[in-house]
C-alpha cells in the first residue's frame, strides 16, 4: 500500500528517480530545503511498501485577500508509477491543506506541450486561466498555462475567470 507522508531532509537524497524524468523540473537543494522549512505541510512524498519515491508534490500559500491561494510548485510521480491516481491523490491533499488555510483557490504552471498533464489537471477541475508567454526558459523557451482551481471560500469562482490575453513572466503577480 502506497504510504503519502510528509516530505523529510532525508529524502532529497533520495528521489533522483523521479526527478529524472525530462517533464519534471528540478531545483537547488537550497530551494527545496526552503519549501520544506517555510511549508512543511505542503511538501509530501508519496513511499511504496519497500521504501521507494512514487512521486512529491511541494507547494506553498502565497498572496493577499482574494488573491491568497495554494500554489503547486512541482507534482511528479516516477514513469513507473503513473496511472496509479497518485497525482491525483496528492493534488487532492494540496487543495485540502489549501481550504484549510481559507484559500480562495489553487493555481500551478504546466508547459502548454505537456497534453498528458494539461488533461490530467481537466478532470481534476482545474482549468487554464492564462497563457504565459516564453515561462520555461531552455534551447527554445515555452509558453505555460496558469491553471486554477476555485476552492470553496471563492463562492462567486471570479479567481478562475479566464484572462483574454497571454501575459509575459515578469507580469505575473
Amino acid at each position: 500500500m502506497t504510504t503519502i507522508r510528509p516530505f523529510t531532509c532525508d529524502d532529497l537524497f533520495r528521489f533522483n528517480n523521479v526527478n529524472l524524468d525530462p517533464l519534471t523540473e528540478t531545483y537547488g537543494l537550497p530551494f527545496y530545503m526552503q519549501y520544506l522549512a517555510h511549508w512543511p505541510e505542503y511538501f509530501q512524498i508519496a513511499e511504496s511498501p519497500n521504501g521507494q519515491i512514487m512521486g512529491y508534490i511541494m507547494g506553498k500559500a502565497e498572496g493577499s485577500g482574494e488573491m491568497w491561494h495554494g500554489h503547486v510548485t512541482a507534482l511528479t510521480v516516477a514513469p513507473e508509477f503513473r496511472r496509479l491516481g497518485l497525482a491525483a491523490k496528492l493534488m487532492q491533499n494540496l487543495e485540502t491543506i489549501s481550504e484549510k488555510k481559507q484559500c480562495y483557490f489553487v493555481d500551478l504552471f504546466v508547459r502548454v506541450s505537456n497534453k498528458v498533464a494539461v488533461e490530467m489537471y481537466k478532470k481534476l477541475d482545474y482549468s487554464v486561466y492564462r497563457r504565459v508567454l516564453e515561462y520555461y526558459s531552455g534551447e527554445v523557451d515555452e509558453d505555460a498555462f496558469d491553471m486554477r482551481k476555485a476552492l470553496p471560500r471563492d463562492k462567486d469562482k471570479k479567481s478562475i475567470i479566464p484572462l483574454t490575453h497571454p501575459v509575459r513572466p515578469e507580469e505575473l503577480d
